[in-house]
């Protein structure tokens, strides 16, 4: 199952990690406490509406962005079998990517890797009721940029 607040924690973190800039500079900017900004980056709290555009600005970063691109990940695992309903143990088929990236996945125990063309989705199944989301922007240089991990 996906959970809405760890995919904005991971967009929200990855978007911080692309800037090269610390939770203690983000915090400070958004005016939110370091521990509760690492919460949310971690999926464990969900922010309020205002507290995410404070978080957005001191990414400087529109609110629209963050939530379609939390849009475009959710989207993806819903297409994907077993991602927002419990899961049955048994092989799974997925729609081809680059042979590389099915490698990279298989290597760290990721159940499906689905993508279309423009953003890749790995799902773990971590518990039968909690899944790991990781998205990638698919450049046209064929170099992957990490969206949320």
């Amino acid at each position: 199952m996906v959970l809405l607040r760890r995919v904005i924690g991971d967009a929200l973190r990855a978007r911080r990690q692309g800037q090269h800039r610390t939770l203690r500079e983000v915090s400070s900017a958004a005016n939110v406490s370091l521990g509760y900004l690492s919460e949310i980056e971690r999926g464990q709290k969900e922010p309020s509406s205002e507290l995410l555009a404070a978080i957005c600005d001191a990414l400087g970063a529109r609110l629209s962005e963050l939530l379609r691109e939390v849009s475009d990940t959710v989207a993806l695992a819903e297409q994907m079998p077993g991602v927002l309903v419990p899961m049955v143990d048994e092989p799974v088929e997925s729609t081809p990517v680059a042979q590389s990236a099915v490698r990279k996945a298989t290597n760290r125990g990721v159940r499906q890797v689905t993508s279309d063309g423009a953003v890749a989705v790995q799902v773990r199944q971590d518990s039968p009721l909690k899944a790991t989301l990781r998205s990638t922007r698919v450049r046209p240089a064929e170099r992957d940029v990490v969206c949320a991990a």
